[in-house]
């Protein structure tokens, strides 16, 4: 099955590019250079600071911003001033956090330091209330995947587990168990239990292909040796059709994601102070804010590679 996947070069492209996001939430803290919820008011809706090379002979460098207010939308106008130079370094010391929730360190990907250090950086702009869009890009990235990760995970197990013993075991079990797969997705929707929403369909996909294998010869040959059915399930049937479940559970990933990105995002999941990707985009709901700071949008762009 390896083999065959490795053929596939578009699988292979997915496969890294999903795994570099995975990346990011182990080392979401060293990518980030602000805490995720630090907020200065007035550096409201800052835009994107850009990387200059050429100017810092080739070292990277930022400009600052110049504001004025606008006399006729009275809004704040920020301009790059390019006397502002702030020089950015790489492996720059920071805020304090855990790497991988256990290593104290305070070093991260970029930052500002020495007599820079009054400045701050803003490399994706920031929000209304100030805070750095690219350090809570990189929690919300953590927050997204995780969820997605974790719900696929929690489907997968009860979809095999309860899906396999109506297969196979049959009797009250495959009486019980369909009728009671809707009203598990109705309450399940409602209750906004992201994780466990998806189990319900795996569970119908693995109960019938349980029915057509217990049948078999080689099923019927681990009940005459005497294996339980707890064993010939998890060592019999289950590897059978592992390819299929593997398959199941990749379609599965994307869609929590976006159940979780969009339930945010209409205000129906995570909210405030949490970080997410849908929370993110929220502010994105105003046109008028759209288009004054169309870098809210920029947390979409990773919704859409990673779906």
């Amino acid at each position: 099955m390896w083999w065959r996947f490795r053929r596939h070069k578009l699988a292979m492209v997915g496969s890294v590019v999903v795994l570099l996001f995975y990346g990011l939430v182990l080392f979401a803290d060293f990518f980030a250079y602000a805490p995720p919820t630090a907020s200065e008011a007035q550096r409201s809706l800052l835009p994107p600071q850009p990387i200059h090379w050429l100017d810092g002979r080739f070292r990277p460098q930022v400009y600052g911003f110049s504001g004025r207010r606008d006399p006729v939308t009275l809004k704040r106008v920020y301009t790059p001033d390019p006397a502002k130079k702030i020089p950015v370094r790489f492996f720059a010391r920071g805020f304090e956090y855990r790497l991988l929730g256990l290593i104290p360190a305070d070093r991260h990907l970029v930052g500002v330091e020495g007599a820079a250090a009054e400045e701050t950086l803003f490399l994706l702009g920031t929000d209304e209330q100030g805070r750095d869009l690219w350090s809570r890009l990189m929690y919300g990235t953590r927050t997204s995947l995780t969820i997605g990760l974790l719900g696929v995970t929690i489907s997968l197990v009860l979809g095999v587990l309860l899906g396999g013993v109506s297969g196979f075991c049959g009797g009250g079990f495959e009486a019980a168990l369909p009728s009671s797969w809707t009203v598990g997705q109705v309450y399940f929707a409602i209750t906004l239990i992201i994780s466990l929403i998806g189990w319900t369909e795996l569970a119908r996909v693995v109960r019938g292909r349980f029915l057509s294998l217990r049948e078999e010869e080689f099923v019927m040959a681990a009940e005459l040796a005497g294996s339980s059915q707890a064993r010939i399930i998890l060592t019999h049937l289950v590897p059978s059709f592992s390819s299929h479940i593997i398959a199941a559970t990749t379609l599965a990933l994307p869609a929590m994601i976006i159940s979780e990105t969009s339930l945010s995002f209409l205000g129906l999941g995570l909210r405030p102070p949490a970080v997410s990707w849908g929370v993110l985009l929220q502010q994105a709901q105003n046109v008028q804010a759209l288009a004054i700071s169309p870098w809210l949008l920029i947390p979409a762009i990773p919704v859409i590679v990673v779906i």
